[in-house]
């Protein structure tokens, strides 16, 4: 039996999840984005408390990489590497769109295709099947009336996520399906229990959120 803790910060709502093995423990989530980073630690600290689950029984702790908020994934992963390191336990990686995907995947289509809204026309994206294999690998596209009509012209596809809501307005195919579902780190926890038990940690050090396109920060005008 494997306890993780599961911390999603990657879009507007931020949530919270103590999972044993596949069991959902405690789900608590935050909607107010601006409040990520001051609303994480102290309710780990409640949810752990309240649970009866003493820390040091953590096994290990899960995050959501990425793409998403520049600012709520450092926030995340800074939080899941600090207490990786303080309780020696090993870190695991979920990326967002894969997340993403997984909440979805009981839906009656033959692919899955999570958008997160990046601005304008532009989507993070990813697609999955059935099995939760990769088929197109996370990466920015611009969307309009003819995004993914390769995949839509043999295939059901079930888009979700942010970024959807403007492909519904752009796309109309008879094989597009649109799931309202907001995912949170409740999904995480059959993903995290898998890699746990197959030993797929990520390198505390090292692993970097996964941005997707580098954040860019206008100059700021000199002061008179």
């Amino acid at each position: 039996m494997a306890i993780i803790l599961n911390i999603d910060t990657a879009g507007e709502t931020a949530s919270v999840c103590l999972s044993s093995d596949l069991e959902v423990i405690r789900l608590t989530i935050n909607d107010n984005q601006k409040d990520h980073a001051a609303w994480l630690h102290p309710v780990t600290r409640e949810m752990i408390k309240e649970t009866g689950v003493h820390i040091s029984e953590l096994d290990a702790v899960a995050v959501s990489i990425g793409p998403g908020s520049y600012t709520g994934l450092r926030v995340g992963l800074s939080a899941a590497k600090g207490l990786c390191y303080a309780l020696n336990i090993p870190l695991i990686a979920i990326g967002t769109l894969e997340l993403m995907a997984s909440s979805v995947n009981k839906e009656a289509a033959d692919l899955f295709c999570p958008l997160i809204d990046a601005r304008r026309m532009e989507v993070f994206m990813a697609a999955y099947n059935q099995s939760m294999q990769e088929i197109i690998k996370p990466c920015a596209m611009i969307i309009d009336e003819n995004s993914f009509s390769h995949l839509l012209s043999s295939q059901k596809v079930c888009f979700c996520g942010s970024g959807s809501k403007k492909l519904q307005k752009t796309l109309d195919h008879d094989h597009a399906l649109f799931s309202n579902n907001t995912a949170n780190a409740a999904d995480m926890a059959s993903l995290a229990s898998k890699s746990f038990l197959e030993k797929r940690f990520a390198d505390t050090a090292y692993t970097e959120p996964l941005y997707i396109k580098e954040f860019y920060s206008p100059p700021r005008k000199p002061s008179m």
